[in-house]
């Protein structure tokens, strides 16, 4: 089956851990969870984003989480838990789910829920996310909305502008020792195909050259223009150029470069705004806000 919400492991999760009277460590829960629900080894390998926990691992703690507040289930000591005489109880009435409306049932839960902020802790009923997860979906949904508009913006711009925050974008990420005087446009005039440069070391022999042009989304850019990039490159001696664009090259465009001996990097607008917004270049932080987690190295009696 594909993987279950974090709330359609707590069922599961609760009879697992009732089965028995003594504790268990929550890698055996996650084990007899997994075995029980029959998940597919690909299911159960998927990483969350940061790469640091698996998606199933993540819903099943959050699922031990508001079990626990709703006492049907109890921490006893580092990494082991234990079902309570109350989860049992609700195994023993034969509910076929457990979500959050279950859990409203359980006063310590609502206490929990209302200290907190009802809109704040409850997740929507039919999420399949854990909150972790939520969390991340919405940083990943409003990127992309600030990805468009950097790139709506970008065409409400002259050339030349585009071509400056070309060669500010690639000085941020490093280029020329990410000295802003080791980068500077050519213009438009007699620039041989080539609209930036970048020197990556003080006397100039080791050059970056840049070339920065916008088309609508939907059109692609033209094979003969990175052809012409390729040859303006030969006409400046230089080996190294970074061919930047607000819409995407067709196929014949990679296989091209990948034929040539210059070393030619292609940039579609998708990545240009993932660079600007990871290299905070026409864009600033309105909020930061960290997860945290119980550190249980900390207690340790």
């Amino acid at each position: 089956m594909a993987l279950p919400s974090f709330q359609q492991l707590m069922l599961p999760a609760l009879q697992c851990a009732c089965r028995r009277l003594d504790e268990m460590h929550v890698s055996k829960l996650e084990e007899d969870v997994a075995e029980v629900l029959r998940l597919h080894a690909g299911d159960l390998e998927r990483m969350l984003p940061s790469g640091q926990q698996t998606v199933f691992a993540n819903r099943l703690h959050w699922a031990r989480s508001y079990l626990a507040k709703a006492g049907l289930i109890e921490s006893t000591r580092r990494g082991f838990c234990r079902g309570t005489q109350r989860g049992r109880d609700l195994i023993a009435e034969g509910v076929d789910e457990i979500d959050v409306g279950v859990l409203n049932r359980f006063p310590e839960f609502v206490q929990w829920r209302d200290s907190y902020g009802k809109g704040a802790v409850e997740p929507r009923v039919e999420a399949a996310e854990s909150p972790e997860e939520q969390i991340v979906a919405n940083y990943q949904r409003l990127n992309a909305e600030l990805a468009r508009e950097l790139i709506e913006r970008v065409h409400s711009f002259k050339p030349a502008f585009f071509e400056r925050l070309i060669v500010d974008l690639l000085v941020k990420m490093g280029y020329g020792g990410g000295r802003l005087e080791m980068g500077r446009t050519l213009g438009r005039s007699g620039d041989g195909g080539v609209d930036g440069v970048i020197k990556e070391d003080e006397l100039g022999l080791d050059v970056v050259y840049v070339q920065a042009k916008r088309f609508a989304e939907e059109k692609s850019v033209p094979i003969r223009e990175v052809r012409d990039f390729v040859g303006g490159l030969e006409g400046h001696r230089a080996s190294k150029g970074v061919f930047v664009t607000t819409s995407y090259f067709p196929s014949t465009a990679y296989e091209f470069i990948a034929r040539v001996s210059k070393r030619v990097v292609l940039i579609d607008g998708p990545e240009l705004a993932s660079l600007m917004i990871r290299h905070r270049v026409g864009v600033r932080v309105k909020a930061a806000y960290e997860v945290k987690r119980i550190d249980e190295d900390y207690f340790v009696e």
